[in-house]
C-alpha cells in the first residue's frame, strides 16, 4: 500500500469514531486526541508497508489506547495503574478492540463527541471551533485563517473550551432516547453555524473560509449516515448542498457578490443539487416537516429554475410563511417579503416589511431590501436613505458595493428627471 492520498483520507475518515472511541475510553479531549494522533504516525509507518487494516478505525482506536497507556505507565512509574474499570466503561476493551469494535460503539461515540463540543456552555463560536479541531481535525492554523483571527487567539478558544468541558464533567454514557434527541438537535445547529461562517464570507475571505462549507457538509452527511430516517437530518444536508452548489456563481472575478437572479447558473454544481433535490424529496414523504426541510425545500425551487423567470415565487411565499409558523423571527419574514413582491409587488412586500423596522434597526439586508421596494415605488429620495443605512451597516466591503450599484442606478434613473424640472 503505497497511496498515501488514500492513508490520508482513511485517517480523516476514521477520526470522528477512533477519537470518539478513545474520548470514551479515556474521558479526557486531550489524551484521546494525542493518543489518536500517536496511532496516526504508527499508521504512516505501518500501513505502506503491510497495507490497509480490515477496519482502520479499530485499528487506530487499538493503537492509540495502547500508546496512551503505555505513555501513562512511564509518567507514572512510581504508581500503579489504575483499574480499567477507574478509565473505561467498555467491557473486555482489549478483545473487543482487536477483532472489530461494534457499529453501534461507534454511533453513539461520534454522537458524544459531537455533542460534548455542543456543550451549552461554550459560546457558539468555541463550539465550532471545538468541532472542526476535534471532530474534523483541523489543524489550529487552519481554523484560525478561516476565522480571520491570530492562531494564538484561536489556540486560546480552544483551550478554554476544552477546559470548560473538562470543568462541566459531562457524563460519557450512551445517552437514552430523550437525550439523543435533544443531542441531535444541538448537533444539526452546529453544524449549520459552521457552514454559515463559510457561506457567509465574502471578496477577499471567500476562498479561505469555503473548507469550512465543504467541512459542515462532510459532518451532515456523517450524521445522515447515523440517524438515516431522520427527515430534518435529509433536510439539513439538502440545505447545504443545494446552498453550496451555487458557490461558484456567487461572486464575480473582482469578489464583489452576485445576486441569485443574475448568477451564471451553468456554474451551478449539478450533481450536487441532484444530490439535495434527491434528499429533500425522500425528506418530505416522511410528512414530518421541520425548518431545515423547508428551508431546503425553497432552495431546491430555486435550483430547479433554468431561468430566474422560471422560479415558483408563489410556492416559495407559501413556504416562507409555513417557515414564519414554525419558527417566526423577523429575518424569515424579511425573507418572506422578498417573494411576495415577486408575487403581490413592492408595495405590499413594503408593508410587511414596515413593522420590522425596530427589530431589524442595525440589520443590513433589512435597509438593502427596504431600499430596493422603494426604488421599485418610485420612492427614490427615501430609497437613497435606506441605501445610505445600508452602506453604514455593511459587514463586508463586498455588501456595500452591491448597495453602491443599486445608487448608481439610482442615480442614473432619476438624472433625467431632475434635469427636465431644472429647465
Amino acid at each position: 500500500m503505497t497511496d498515501t492520498a488514500w492513508i490520508d483520507a482513511a485517517l480523516t475518515s476514521a477520526r470522528p469514531q477512533a477519537v470518539g472511541a478513545l474520548l470514551r475510553y479515556f474521558r479526557n479531549l486531550d489524551t484521546a486526541e494525542e493518543a489518536f494522533q500517536n496511532a496516526c504516525l504508527r499508521a504512516l509507518r505501518s500501513w505502506p508497508q503491510n497495507g490497509p487494516p480490515r477496519d482502520p478505525a479499530a485499528w487506530l482506536i487499538m493503537v492509540g489506547r495502547n500508546v496512551a497507556i503505555d505513555e501513562v505507565r512511564r509518567n507514572r512509574k512510581q504508581e500503579p495503574l489504575p483499574d480499567d474499570e477507574a478509565i473505561s466503561d467498555l467491557d473486555d476493551a482489549e478483545q473487543a478492540l482487536a477483532e472489530r469494535l461494534d457499529g453501534s460503539h461507534y454511533r453513539d461515540d461520534i454522537l458524544r463527541l459531537l455533542f460534548i463540543c455542543c456543550h451549552p456552555d461554550l459560546p457558539a463560536t468555541q463550539q465550532i471551533a471545538l468541532a472542526l479541531r476535534v471532530v474534523s481535525g483541523l489543524t489550529v492554523k487552519q481554523i484560525a485563517r478561516a476565522f480571520l483571527v491570530s492562531e494564538a487567539a484561536m489556540e486560546q478558544r480552544i483551550t478554554r473550551a476544552k477546559s470548560r468541558v473538562a470543568d462541566a464533567s459531562v457524563p460519557f454514557e450512551t445517552p437514552g432516547a430523550v437525550e439523543r434527541a435533544e443531542r441531535l438537535s444541538a448537533v444539526a445547529a452546529m453544524i449549520y453555524l459552521i457552514f454559515n461562517e463559510g457561506y457567509s464570507a465574502s471578496g477577499d475571505t471567500a476562498e479561505s473560509r469555503s473548507p469550512l462549507c465543504e467541512e459542515a457538509i462532510r459532518l451532515a452527511r456523517l450524521l445522515l449516515r447515523l440517524f438515516q430516517s431522520e427527515p430534518e437530518i435529509m433536510g439539513l444536508t439538502a440545505l447545504l448542498l443545494l446552498q453550496h452548489a451555487r458557490a461558484a456563481a456567487r461572486f464575480d472575478a473582482d469578489g464583489m457578490l452576485v445576486l441569485l437572479d443574475d448568477q451564471d447558473r451553468s456554474l451551478w454544481n449539478q450533481q450536487m443539487i441532484a444530490e439535495g433535490v434527491a434528499l429533500i424529496d425522500k425528506a418530505m414523504r416522511h410528512r414530518r416537516s421541520g425548518p431545515y426541510q423547508i428551508q431546503a425545500a425553497i432552495a431546491a425551487l430555486h435550483a430547479r429554475a433554468a431561468r430566474p423567470e422560471d422560479t415558483d415565487w408563489t410556492q416559495i411565499d407559501l413556504l416562507y410563511g409555513a417557515l414564519e409558523i414554525m419558527q417566526p423571527s423577523a429575518v424569515v419574514t424579511l425573507n418572506r417579503a422578498v417573494a411576495a413582491s415577486k408575487v403581490r409587488g413592492a408595495q405590499a412586500a413594503l408593508e410587511m416589511i414596515e413593522p420590522l423596522a425596530s427589530r431589524l434597526s442595525n440589520y443590513f439586508h433589512y435597509f438593502g431590501v427596504r431600499g430596493a421596494f422603494l426604488m421599485q415605488l418610485g420612492r427614490n429620495d427615501e430609497a437613497r436613505v435606506a441605501f445610505d443605512r445600508a452602506i453604514a451597516l455593511a459587514n463586508t466591503s463586498a455588501e456595500a458595493a452591491h448597495i453602491r450599484m443599486h445608487l448608481d442606478r439610482l442615480m442614473r434613473d432619476s438624472a433625467p428627471s431632475e434635469a427636465r424640472l431644472s429647465k
